[in-house]
């Protein structure tokens, strides 16, 4: 668990520059760092999503994803905790699950995040994390300074997913197989692409209503490997 904490220990140093950075920023330089943050984000998802060898596994669970998300209107309540989150913290910002989403999965989606908690629960060095951290630690500073607070706020769920893996893995890594974690960042890659949409602005899209898309490609890798095209 050592790569983890190290990791959250630098987003929340990374967001607290960033925060600070913001502050004395004009709007225009803030509204051009949405911009570069956005680009990035839409590479960033594409670079992994066309890392794909199962397409048809990739297309079903994330209509299967996005209709799970939808019943359970996902959205709605991520945007209710977030309210309630920023009432009892006074904190003004209106992009803040955006930024706290945005965060997640640039961080947790990556195939660095899963080989790596992957190679620390069963034993190895924390090596592929601590590379990991240093890079979170950079782009947490230009993510707060355009997205706000919700970028410190993903050090929660990182932890627990991120250390949820290591601790997996000191069970079960030797079984996880390679294809698990490349389909997985290619469904993270996707949902990063609808995340930069947002963020520039182009429509609103209800990306948090498609998570449950992570889940449903390791069901479907498991339960039929070779269906393809």
């Amino acid at each position: 668990m050592l790569g983890t904490i190290i990791n959250t220990i630098t987003v929340i140093a990374g967001s607290a520059l960033g925060l600070a950075l913001n502050k004395t920023l004009p709007a225009r330089f803030v509204k051009i760092f949405f911009q570069v943050i956005g680009l990035f984000t839409f590479y960033l998802g594409i670079s992994m999503a066309l890392k794909t060898t199962h397409q048809l596994h990739l297309v079903i669970a994330l209509i299967g994803g996005a209709l799970l998300g939808e019943m359970m209107n996902l959205e709605k309540q991520a945007e209710k905790m977030s309210e309630t989150l920023k009432k009892r913290l006074r904190l003004g910002n209106e992009k803040f699950t955006d930024g706290m989403l945005t965060a997640f999965l640039l961080y947790c989606m990556g195939s660095l995040t899963i080989l790596g908690a992957i190679e620390e629960g069963m034993g190895g060095s924390s090596r592929l994390l601590i590379i990991k951290s240093l890079m979170d630690g950079v782009s947490s500073i230009a993510l707060a300074s355009g997205l706000g607070i919700g970028v410190m706020f993903s050090a929660i769920p990182l932890l627990i997913y991120q250390g949820g893996i290591s601790l997996m893995a000191s069970a079960f890594g030797e079984f996880v197989p390679g294809i698990y974690i490349t389909e997985l960042s290619a469904v993270g890659g996707v949902l990063l692409i609808g995340l930069a949409i947002n963020i520039l602005d182009i429509k609103k899209l209800k990306v948090m209503n498609m998570l449950p898309a992570l889940l449903l490609i390791i069901f479907l890798l498991w339960l039929i490997p070779d269906f393809n095209f």
